[in-house]
């Protein structure tokens, strides 16, 4: 008996990645902390940190994506009720996500740091699972454009900012806690919010309206409250729609079907028909794309931290395979080809993951005309450009696992399908580089803030110094401006990158990124490094239990 168990024992496997510590393992998010905080935010979300590496939420994050959420438009006696049923494993991964203070808790805290913390926790936390951060996100985004109205805000921001994750379809004075949604676009238009045709009718009741049409693209419908768009006669406004009314009746909301997606299956993302939906004004008539502005941006922001976790997930499971598998005579680390190879994959993720937190941390000071600036110009160059990068990584890094990672078992796929989504959402990739032209032409101070920021890093690499005076001369020929908006976009965003990498990165990490991006025939595709001791780089980056 004992012979034939180990024969039927597999050798040479990677043990699965886990026991580590999400946010202590990860230098590169570590340094940036301390940087951008302090080194106490480490100590703060190191709890958080081994409870996202553990087998059990591991697990969850399987589970949630086995069990596909569930829509039943009508109870068994016929009435209306459009609920939608979670796997237990998704209301585990939101209970944590809520009580670690990753929704709208920021928004309430009175920490310096906060929006750093918050940042860097939702970066470490989404690596369990990626659909849940989608009401997370939206939660934490929502604050902002509440506050548009007073008394709407005071109303909603206390519950979006509690620890307590209460779900049920509830009026908001019987519960302890609760998440936010949003609904712009519809089936007509799309991006284009301008085109909606969901119209507005005003009440005899100061401030609310009934809304008639739909909404084509609605993520976690069983959200308490959502922040709609319509067209009134002063054109499109903002509007809050709460899910169930403040005398207990649940507000017309009918959840047609939910989609059928590429990327994770744990959220469900739904399509809604309004029709008789109350909805309280937020903001003035024709003022409703200005309302909702600071959501977009708040979104965004996630979108980078979503796009940057895929990133660094998939770098830790392809950097843990290569240290612990071997083939032709020894580990996949030890071959100068896979060193290559996953060193690339590694500065990739530091440069994103630097990004991301230099935005975080610009949140954390809005009475900062530079920090202002910059992240006005600099989430849509991190949007487009970051969110742009990951799908290619992310499969790079699933080829380090061979037949392996490209099993269901391994997650990799399931990152795979999930790395195009951040580029779309909050606006694809033109809709973001023509926001930068927008932003360079109507608000001269996010070009200054753009040349101060990178200017920071002068003479630190000549070749990134070149890249930066490139990126000038291109803003300077204003012919086909908006053809080449991309190219702008990605330029600008790979110099914001790599100032930060000359500044604050080891010399190893900044020399394979400023020679590989700027200046070459790199082409994205990754293991064409030329420089630096590449093994020191992929050991910085490989998780350590």
């Amino acid at each position: 008996m004992s012979e034939l168990s180990d024969a039927r024992r597999a050798t040479n496997q990677a043990p699965a990645l886990v026991g580590h510590n999400v946010v202590t393992s990860d230098v590169a998010l570590t340094e940036a902390l301390a940087r951008h905080g302090s080194a106490d935010l480490v100590d703060d979300l190191a709890p958080l940190g081994a409870e996202a590496g553990t087998e059990e939420a591991r697990e969850h994050g399987r589970l949630a994506n086995r069990h596909h959420p569930e829509l039943t438009t009508y109870d068994r006696w016929g009435n209306r009720v459009d609920e939608v049923e979670f796997h237990p494993s998704w209301h585990w991964l939101m209970e944590r996500a809520v009580g670690h203070g990753l929704q709208a808790a920021p928004w309430e805290s009175d920490r310096p740091d906060a929006h750093l913390r918050r940042a860097a926790g939702f970066f470490a936390w989404s690596q369990t699972e990626p659909g849940h951060g989608c009401p997370i996100s939206m939660t934490y985004a929502a604050v902002p454009a509440l506050r548009a109205d007073d008394a709407i805000a005071k109303e909603w921001t206390p519950l979006l900012a509690a620890r307590s994750y209460d779900p049920g379809v509830r009026a908001r004075t019987e519960k302890t806690g609760a998440l936010a949604g949003m609904g712009m676009t519809e089936k007509q238009g799309g991006s284009d919010v301008r085109a909606n045709q969901t119209r507005a009718v005003p009440t005899s009741e100061d401030g609310w309206y009934t809304l008639h049409g739909h909404k084509w693209f609605t993520s976690a419908p069983m959200n308490d409250v959502f922040l709609v768009l319509g067209q009134t006669e002063g054109g499109v406004t903002c509007f809050v729609v709460p899910r169930v009314l403040a005398d207990g009746t649940r507000n017309r909301i009918d959840v047609v079907r939910l989609k059928d997606k590429l990327g994770n299956r744990s959220n469900a993302s739904s399509e809604l028909e309004l029709e008789g939906t109350l909805a309280q004004r937020l903001g003035d008539e024709g003022r409703g794309v200005r309302t909702i502005i600071e959501m977009v941006a708040a979104t965004r922001l996630d979108c980078v931290l979503g796009s940057a976790a895929l990133m660094r997930h998939a770098l830790a499971e392809a950097s843990w395979h290569v240290a612990h598998r071997s083939a032709f005579g020894g580990l996949l680390v030890d071959k100068p080809l896979m060193q290559n190879v996953v060193a690339d994959l590694a500065v990739e993720s530091e440069a994103a993951t630097a990004l991301a937190m230099r935005l975080a941390a610009a949140v954390d000071r809005p009475g900062d005309p530079h920090e202002a600036a910059l992240r006005r110009i600099a989430l849509p160059l991190a949007k487009f450009w970051v969110c742009k990068r990951t799908p290619a990584m992310v499969a790079e890094a699933l080829e380090c696992l061979g037949g392996n990672g490209y099993v269901e078992d391994s997650g990799l796929p399931l990152m795979f399908r999930e790395s195009p989504l951040n580029s779309i959402w909050e606006g694809s990739g033109n809709v973001n580089a023509l926001d930068v032209l927008r932003a360079l032409g109507r608000e001269p101070e996010v070009l200054q803030a753009w040349i101060t920021e990178v200017g920071a890093a002068r003479g630190g690499d000549s070749r990134l110094d070149r890249a930066v005076d490139d990126t000038l001369a291109l803003l300077g020929d204003s012919s086909g401006m908006e053809a080449g908006a991309r190219r702008l976009a990605g330029q600008m965003a790979a110099c914001l990158q790599g100032s930060l990498l000359v500044r604050f990165a080891p010399a190893e990490v900044a020399d394979a990124f400023c020679g590989s991006r700027f200046g070459t025939s790199y082409g994205g595709t990754f293991g064409m490094l030329t420089s630096g001791d590449l093994r020191e780089v992929v050991d910085r980056a490989t998780p350590t239990l």
